[in-house]
């Protein structure tokens, strides 16, 4: 706020049932990439809005940032949300939705200084961490029978 964000929503206000520390959903518009609330990765229901000139402005800001955990794009082009998805170097894309984790029992798959560890949890990643890999190496040349088996190795 000091920095010339809109405090929209106060999560400090929230009560919590029962015992223990909470902080309600909180929200920020008007972030700015020179902001420290966008400079910084901030863990817990903090939304920061950073409102974008344009798409190429949008994906170049994304991108500068040295975190990569998760951003969400909100649009009415189907056109701008699939370039914002090819174009950003982020783990968890959202289109016109506020957090792009899919299903609440995923953690997070960020990128860059967001990730931690070697492997993320989503896509292949994820899958290869539960599976044994397999690799086979073959060779079938052209034009030669069973007969002919050569036991050298090709070196072309």
């Amino acid at each position: 706020m000091a920095e010339g964000a809109e405090l929209v929503v106060d999560g400090r206000e929230h009560v919590p049932d029962g015992a223990g520390f909470f902080m309600g959903a909180t929200i920020f518009d008007r972030v700015t990439p020179k902001m420290t609330i966008y400079r910084d990765e901030i863990f817990g229901p903090v939304l920061s809005i950073v409102r974008a000139p344009d798409l190429d402005a949008a994906i170049a800001f994304v991108n500068a940032n040295r975190y990569g955990n998760g951003v969400a794009v909100f649009t009415r082009s189907g056109g701008a949300a699939r370039e914002f998805v090819a174009r950003v170097n982020i783990g968890m894309v959202g289109v016109n939705v506020p957090i792009p984790v899919p299903m609440a029992f995923h953690s997070f798959g960020g990128w860059k200084e967001s990730m931690f560890g070697d492997r993320a949890v989503y896509g292949t990643e994820g899958v290869q961490f539960y599976t044994r890999l397999k690799t086979v190496t073959s060779r079938w040349p052209a034009g030669e029978s069973l007969a002919s088996n050569a036991f050298a190795m090709p070196t072309h």
